[in-house]
């Protein structure tokens, strides 16, 4: 990326089933959903077409390999889409597990995601 417009982070949880996918979405779309940038196609040389998107997410670390980074560039509408995954985020304990909603354990798995714009 030669330049970067702005930076947003947000984050994502998934309070039961451990899916780190999941959080990693709402993560992604936490960053984002409350901004409004009319102008930024106007800015990047080649418009939405030029626009590039890189994501780092911060997962805990035992989740971290199951995070598919196809459904959280999905998040993004257009431009070109770069998903990193990275030990981070948190699995704390939700208080209780229910088999019947998937949980293997009590964790929730939370995602901090660091979302850059730019060309």
């Amino acid at each position: 990326m030669q330049r970067a417009l702005f930076i947003e982070v947000g984050f994502g949880n998934d309070g039961h089933g451990q899916n780190a996918t999941k959080a990693s979405v709402r993560a992604a779309r936490n960053a984002i959903e409350f901004n409004s940038l009319p102008s930024l196609s106007e800015l990047i040389p080649g418009g939405r077409d030029g626009m590039k998107v890189h994501v780092i997410l911060g997962v805990p670390d035992a989740y971290v390999v199951d995070v598919d980074v196809e459904q959280v560039k999905g998040v993004f509408p257009y431009g070109t889409v770069t998903v990193e995954a990275r030990a981070g985020g948190l699995a704390a304990p939700s208080g209780v597990a229910i088999k019947e909603l998937g949980d293997a354990n009590d964790d929730m798995v939370i995602v901090v995601a660091h979302v850059t714009v730019g060309y």
